[in-house]
């Protein structure tokens, strides 16, 4: 549907912010609109939001399901599961997983969580649903682009999910796919058709995110609403535009780490490869070496980190002011540490190779950029706590996870510095004390942004509430369980217990955790089963949710509760409101309410913030 339908429903009285009965002028339009047109290839900014957040949700499903299946073989090595047998067949004979089809599990399960649901889902819903409507745009830049965007993502988890099913089984080379392993297709039997199929996917992921990216940095840089200075955008569309940046200038380092990756199993190059033997003889390949493409993916491994973090920092801030019922504390400090965080994000990312032969010198200036990045967080991190500080908090669905993300923000983060220095790295490298520190500051804080962002808008984006008591449950057994799981994991890994084996029962100093391994998977389990309580919430509100009756339920300032409570393509049906002030005016607006939104002209004498 074109914009220029919508805009020509308008009439005055819909220009008021505050006017109710917005949307009756759309209802031909919908009966117009084949549902192929409106559902499936849309260019609806909102409409691509949800299909992003869906097949965000459903992968989510999957590759939680994948660490619970390992997670069984890790707590209960001599046991057997017939579950298992009906779910991945001859890859758990008998209920017990093959060594091979175990580090098939843990490759596809990073793989899905990092770049299919945190990546993709977190950043294409909201960045898709926010942006326009928080800077007063009708749509993106592009909506074609942003509709392409969204289709090379959805073939690409289609060809990732076809190598679920290969004969020889899905890509088994962790989610890092170094090589040799994944340079070779004698290698393993995970080196074969899947490791193909994952390169192809990873491939047509990174055009996705490029696709998206321009649009969305493009779209904040252009087609702001008159009064919508840089300087009084939301923290959410600042986050999510540094998220963008990350990603364009990164993803194409990646992309020709895959080329060439896939120039090496296929075209007889020796990019990454040199005097490789394989059952004593001795293949051609001369002149390549495997850290190379450690360089490669590093170099958007690391600001990879940020494209997760980045939007969860941002609806955090939103979240924490507008349930504190406060302005945000230091805006402008909150600007700056974003853009702190962009770019030493670039400089970082060799810290992830100290073990690598790397120049003990060379090590100590990436130890001292590690270092200095948190800085910026930690700045970020004082920031929202005193948002919080004497405010009036309300204990929302959306709050709480809020505060559960600056909490698992913290203490994964303060675990980085350990990581961080070189001479601990040696000892902690590939053991359990990393997968418990980015496992906490970047897989479950990340989640709980998304949650945050997904109870929040909600009412925004289907015109109905999730379920209260739902959400609080929810919250509360992922937030035990996230520490419950991961914690633990930090002295099993100051143990020196190396990560992504099989069975540790035959080591007779890791045996000592076979209880703690077995509690592990048991919370496992049942934080999975609340993940699916969600889902279950999630859908059923869709349709059955308590309905949205007021335009602004949360009382924010921002633009997007200015439109209809179900907009259509366009957004608003009148002249876009014109901003006045910066986007946290928490405070007594003469009339009753504690809050007064960016389309309110300053009053005589009323200095802008």
């Amino acid at each position: 549907m074109s914009n220029e339908a919508t805009i020509g429903h308008a009439h005055a009285a819909h220009a008021h912010p505050d006017s109710h009965g917005h949307g009756h002028s759309h209802g031909h339009e919908h009966h117009e609109q084949h549902f192929i047109n409106k559902w499936i290839f849309s260019m609806d900014h909102k409409v691509i939001a949800k299909q992003y957040l869906i097949t965000g949700i459903i992968w989510a499903i999957v590759g939680a399901l994948f660490s619970v299946f390992f997670r069984l073989q890790l707590g209960f090595p001599e046991d057997t599961f017939p579950v298992m047998e009906k779910f991945l067949g001859h890859w758990a004979k008998g209920g017990k997983l093959t060594p091979e089809f175990y580090y098939a599990l843990v490759t596809m399960h990073g793989t899905i969580l990092v770049f299919f649901v945190l990546t993709a889902g977190l950043s294409g819903t909201f960045s898709n649903f926010l942006i326009p409507l928080q800077i007063g745009a009708r749509d993106m830049a592009s909506p074609f682009m942003n509709m392409l965007s969204y289709w090379f993502f959805f073939i690409s988890s289609i060809i990732m999910f076809a190598s679920l099913f290969v004969q020889t089984g899905p890509a088994a080379g962790g989610w890092t796919t170094y090589p040799p392993l994944s340079a070779l297709k004698e290698a393993s039997i995970g080196s074969g058709v899947g490791m193909d199929l994952w390169l192809i996917a990873m491939a047509l992921f990174v055009v996705s995110q490029l696709l998206a990216g321009l649009n969305y940095i493009t779209t904040i840089l252009n087609m702001r609403v008159k009064g919508m200075k840089m300087t009084r955008m939301p923290l959410t569309i600042w986050a999510l535009f540094f998220t963008a940046v990350l990603g364009v200038l990164s993803f194409p380092v990646l992309l020709s780490g895959f080329v060439l990756l896939i120039f090496d199993r296929h075209a007889g190059t020796s990019f990454y490869l040199s005097e490789i033997f394989i059952g004593g003889k001795a293949l051609p390949h001369i002149g390549g070496s495997a850290i190379l493409y450690q360089h490669l993916f590093w170099f958007l491994g690391h600001p990879e980190v940020y494209i997760v973090m980045l939007p969860g920092m941002g609806m955090a801030s939103e979240i924490l002011s507008t349930h504190s019922r406060k302005p945000i504390f230091g805006y402008l400090a909150m600007i700056i540490s974003l853009t702190g965080i962009t770019v030493l994000a670039f400089v970082v990312w060799a810290h992830h190779m100290f073990v690598t032969g790397m120049s003990p010198f060379l090590g100590g200036i990436f130890v001292l950029l590690t270092l200095l990045i948190a800085i910026p967080s930690a700045i970020k991190v004082f920031n929202w706590l005193t948002t919080i500080w004497r405010g009036n908090l309300k204990f929302t669905v959306p709050m709480m996870f809020a505060l559960g993300f600056v909490s698992l923000f913290i203490s994964g983060g303060l675990t980085g510095i350990f990581l961080g220095n070189s001479a601990l790295d040696i000892h902690l490298h590939d053991t359990y004390f990393v997968i418990a520190h980015f496992h906490l500051v970047m897989g479950v804080s990340a989640f709980f942004g998304m949650f945050a962002g997904i109870y929040h808008w909600f009412p925004k984006m289907f015109g109905r509430f999730m379920n209260n008591t739902l959400g609080y449950i929810h919250f509360f057994v992922t937030l035990a369980g996230a520490y419950l799981i991961f914690w633990p994991m930090h002295y099993e890994g100051f143990a020196g217990m190396p990560r992504r084996y099989y069975d540790y029962s035959a080591w007779e100093s890791f045996k000592q955790f076979g209880t703690l391994n077995a509690f592990i998977s048991v919370v496992v389990i049942v934080v999975f089963f609340t993940q699916l309580l969600f889902v279950f919430n999630f859908f059923v509100s869709i349709f059955k949710g308590r309905k949205v009756t007021s335009l602004n339920p949360w009382g924010s300032t921002t633009l997007e509760w200015t439109t209809a409570i179900h907009p259509g393509h366009g957004n608003w049906e009148g002249d876009i409101p014109e901003v006045h002030r910066w986007p946290y005016d928490f405070k007594d607006d003469g009339n009753g309410n504690d809050f007064v939104p960016q389309t309110v002209p300053l009053k005589p004498g009323e200095e802008a913030h």
